[in-house]
């Protein structure tokens, strides 16, 4: 299927986001001007979608999609994915709207997801060698490591850092997979669950090294709630696994 293009697409979920994204866009078109962007805004009170639609009026790259509330990562996620298999882009790649994905570094996923060896997942990783995390507090550095380590553990996933939301997609493969309409999180959890469920699949995922920036504008969104929804998630989905191990043996 072929529509707006073959490329590659930049897919952005915000909401209240109107500080940031512009400098973003900027950087990311200078970087990357042969990219389109996707904004899935959940109708943010801050003018962030009035921007993005004023934008796409005088830039044919920028495309938006308003859902009617705030609705969780994971259905922007989704459904701005869904939106670029659909439209027929080859590439589809995920991003912050806040600047701790730094846009200039975009090339480096797609240049790893179109290498000999044919990834159908590239993550942006802070946890493997050269990756780095820039303004976080050793506390804070030191739960997202053990984080993915427990993820790694109970999960058996072959990745470092499956929290990571800067990935590039193979969008044949992630149609091909059905993975998009079994998602089950609505939170950050979404990340764990893609992965695993990629590797499942049988898809090649690989990790590239990234610098993750603390936010310069606004708040985080990662709430406790949200936290412990991982958690459950990552922690049920282990059970399951050494049931089915121990089961087995």
């Amino acid at each position: 299927m072929r529509g707006m293009g073959a490329g590659t697409l930049v897919v952005v979920p915000t909401y209240e986001e109107r500080e940031s994204l512009p400098g973003v866009v900027e950087r990311l078109f200078l970087s990357q001007p042969e990219a389109s962007l996707l904004v899935v805004d959940d109708s943010s009170p801050d003018g962030t979608g009035d921007w993005v639609q004023e934008r796409a009026e005088v830039d044919t790259r920028v495309h938006l999609l308003t859902r009617p509330r705030k609705s969780g990562l994971a259905g922007a996620y989704v459904e701005g994915l869904g939106w670029g298999i659909r439209q027929g882009f080859e590439t589809l790649v995920q991003m912050d709207a806040d600047g701790s994905h730094r846009p200039e570094q975009v090339a480096r996923l797609v240049a790893r997801l179109d290498s000999l060896d044919h990834p159908d997942l590239v993550i942006g990783s802070r946890w493997v060698r050269g990756g780095e995390v820039v303004g976080w507090s050793g506390g804070r550095e030191l739960l997202s490591r053990a984080g993915n380590l427990y993820i790694r553990a109970l999960l058996g996933l072959g990745v470092r850092d499956a929290t990571a939301g800067f990935r590039a997609h193979r969008a044949a493969s992630l149609a091909a997979s059905g993975i998009l309409d079994r998602v089950g999180s609505t939170g950050y959890g979404f990340q764990v669950e893609m992965t695993a469920a990629a590797l499942l699949w049988g898809a090649h995922v690989v990790e590239v090294p990234i610098s993750f920036d603390e936010r310069l504008h606004g708040t985080s969104k990662l709430s406790g709630e949200i936290f412990w929804e991982e958690l459950r998630l990552v922690t049920a989905q282990g059970l399951r696994r050494w049931t089915r191990w121990g089961s087995s043996r």
